[in-house]
């Protein structure tokens, strides 16, 4: 019997996280675990639940929700080695993908006792933060700074529709004053300085419900890749941005990935507009400048 501590975001996929929180806790008891709900109405509140339970002692901590819980969870578990359960339940669930997690309560939650009882995956985090003070959090899936995060912002305050619809309505709206924004991009490769659209430090391949913004991006290989586009139309957002779906924005002349172990990401007002406030798995970050460095291995995922 493991003892399990477990946090449900009940407002997770416009309400599915708290049926599915409902039946996951049924279901892990009946299976015959110990389980502590964590949960609480906000998420800091159940941050402190986590922590305070995991200094107590936990066998693993299990997030259900979405991409947002499961920051929660990163911040709770890195380099303890507790290792961390997901049942996805959320909007955009891009970090389950990124474990390519099953469908199904039942299967998600045999894929947690699988790792229970054959031991965790260990995956990377990246720790980010602001230049000018030592501040830092995790994330496991990507780190948004051009027009995804202000798209990210904006769905997240949208109620309609569910699912990755709810992105496309996002960028539809942000499109109305959008212009170019301006950026120096320091990675191990080098330097890049330009007016752009895009920069997102992918951990993994998907933003945005499904948006396969990095394909070769792995949660496992000590890399992000850094995803750049140069300065866009309006127009020129719309024409590329169905291709995000599959990768083949890739194949744009004004689009590069760049593999990197740390980066800077630097506002260059000269250039283009000021950056959005970063959104990282979803949640928000900050303003430009910040730094971010990919931690090797220190996220045990049950998978």
């Amino acid at each position: 019997m493991s003892h399990l501590g477990v946090v449900v975001n009940p407002v997770a996929g416009k309400g599915r996280g708290s049926g599915t929180g409902r039946r996951a806790l049924a279901a892990l008891r009946d299976r015959g675990h110990r389980v502590e709900d964590l949960s609480a109405t906000d998420l800091l509140t159940a941050t402190a639940h986590a922590r305070r339970a995991a200094v107590a002692g936990l066998d693993a901590l299990i997030v259900i929700g979405g991409d947002g819980l499961v920051h929660l969870g990163a911040q709770v578990v890195a380099e303890t080695g507790l290792p961390l359960g997901i049942v996805p339940a959320g909007t955009g669930n891009d970090v389950a993908r990124s474990l390519d997690l099953p469908r199904g309560l039942d299967a998600q939650l045999a894929a947690i006792e699988h790792g229970l009882a054959e031991g965790p995956r260990p995956i990377d985090a990246v720790r980010v933060g602001p230049t000018r003070h030592s501040a830092r959090e995790w994330y496991l899936g990507a780190l948004s700074c051009g027009v995804d995060a202000a798209v990210n912002a904006r769905a997240n305050a949208m109620s309609w529709p569910r699912g990755s619809a709810r992105y496309v309505r996002a960028l539809v709206a942000e499109l109305g004053g959008f212009r170019p924004y301006g950026y120096r991009v320091t990675t191990d490769e080098g330097v890049w300085e330009s007016a752009g659209t895009v920069v997102v430090a992918a951990n993994g391949p998907w933003i945005g419900g499904g948006i396969k913004v990095a394909p070769d991006a792995r949660i496992d290989d000590g890399l992000l890749d850094v995803v750049v586009a140069g300065p866009f139309s309006k127009p020129g957002v719309v024409r590329i941005f169905p291709g995000m779906y599959t990768g083949r924005h890739l194949r744009h002349p004004k689009v590069q990935v760049m593999r990197t172990t740390r980066l800077l990401v630097e506002p260059m007002p000269a250039l283009g507009g000021m950056p959005p406030d970063a959104h990282a798995d979803g949640e928000r970050i900050g303003p430009l400048p910040l730094e971010a460095v990919v931690e090797p291995g220190v996220v045990q995922a049950l998978v």
